[in-house]
């Protein structure tokens, strides 16, 4: 946790630094407009940490404040050097043409102020649209045929949530439009795959009363993500059960006859002395062979050595990118970045884009969902 924090504080100061100084440079700002300039990116930079200072010491109002400046600014942040990027890549590849082609296209190449707001325009534009974007839930369908339900249990429905981050941006509101999709799933099953709580869990019995709105049949189920060990284990376990989910942390439980679900902590935990170590292929292996495996994980990494011994495996974790084009970089520690694979010997894997956000409030080529996992017999 400490080295991931060293090394974005690094990237992102080190972006902050260049926009300040090509900033300097291509409108030639006084000393006065550089120190405000260098100021607010300063507060930007730390703006994180002032949001979990303020959020800590009960100013709630003010951290939620600086939590949509801050985090919205860093989508406008990426958004910019990503757009940025692409363009200085199309001048130099005009400029190398005219070198070839011995043509003069120096209008085009050098036009570095009007490249630098047009960046900027298109990155405050999509940050506006991924905002609005991120309030529109999704209900994803997915049916999976299975032998290992009886006739008499029919179709299992399965509600499956993930990275929903309650805190100071996703709260009650945003909680009541996710709980109406899952309602209108009306599912047997409801599922969170992680990361369910993004702060503090003492002042949210209205999202409680939410949860308990929602009642399936077979019950509801969590594990933990990396983040309910950031905010503290203990109170997401205590929100979690009051909210009426059973937290599987390495054990599984057989539904009435019906199926297994089993659920492992998120490996963020392995220096938490709350962490609970158990092998997956020791957890699985002790379910009823004979019954359909549900495997809550909140990472989309397999464990090879487990693969026959579950039938599904649900996952969260990589928002599949939450913000177009970083779903890239995320898909170099998380190759199976989101939706549904066959994994080999029976198992398969479905990887949710996440239901709420994490950071900033916008979501950009990965709306978020809810997801409907329909089990059916494959033989009525």
């Amino acid at each position: 946790m400490n080295l991931f924090l060293l090394t974005f504080f690094f990237i992102y100061s080190g972006c902050h630094f260049y926009v300040l100084m090509k900033t300097r440079a291509l409108f030639r700002l006084t000393a006065g407009w550089v120190i405000v300039l260098a100021f607010f990116m300063f507060l930007m930079v730390f703006a994180p940490i002032i949001v979990r200072i303020l959020e800590g010491v009960g100013y709630d109002i003010f951290a939620t404040i600086m939590a949509y400046i801050g985090y919205g600014w860093m989508s406008i942040l990426f958004l910019f050097f990503s757009t940025l990027l692409l363009i200085n890549i199309g001048r130099l590849a005009v400029y190398l043409i005219g070198l070839v082609t011995r043509h003069d296209f120096s209008s085009i190449t050098s036009a570095s102020r009007q490249y630098f707001i047009l960046a900027l325009m298109c990155a405050a534009s999509v940050t506006i649209y991924g905002f609005v974007d991120a309030q529109n839930i999704r209900i994803e369908h997915i049916v999976i045929k299975t032998d290992k339900l009886s006739k008499e249990a029919g179709s299992i429905r399965i509600a499956q949530v993930s990275d929903i981050h309650l805190g100071l941006i996703i709260g009650e509101e945003r909680l009541k439009k996710i709980l109406d999709k899952v309602a209108e799933i009306n599912p047997d099953v409801l599922v969170s795959t992680g990361d369910l709580l993004d702060g503090r869990a003492d002042s949210m019995d209205a999202m409680i009363t939410l949860f308990n709105g929602i009642m399936p049949r077979f019950g509801k189920f969590a594990v933990t993500g990396n983040h309910e060990f950031y905010a503290g284990i203990a109170g997401f376990t205590s929100f979690a059960e009051r909210a009426g989910f059973k937290v599987l942390r390495g054990e599984g439980i057989v539904i009435d006859g019906v199926m297994n679900i089993a659920g492992i902590d998120d490996i963020a935990g392995r220096d938490h002395p709350a962490y609970r170590n158990i092998e997956e292929r020791v957890l699985l292996s002790n379910l009823p062979g004979d019954r359909f495996n549900l495997l809550l994980k909140h990472r989309p990494l397999i464990n090879r050595d487990t693969l026959g011994l579950f039938d599904l495996q649900l996952s969260g974790h990589t928002h599949k990118g939450q913000i177009f084009p970083f779903s890239y970089i995320a898909m170099l520690p998380f190759p199976f970045l989101s939706g549904y694979f066959y994994l080999g010997k029976g198992s398969h894997l479905y990887v949710s884009r996440g239901t709420g956000t994490w950071g900033p409030p916008v979501r950009f080529l990965s709306s978020p969902e809810v997801t409907l996992i329909e089990l059916k017999n494959d033989k009525f």
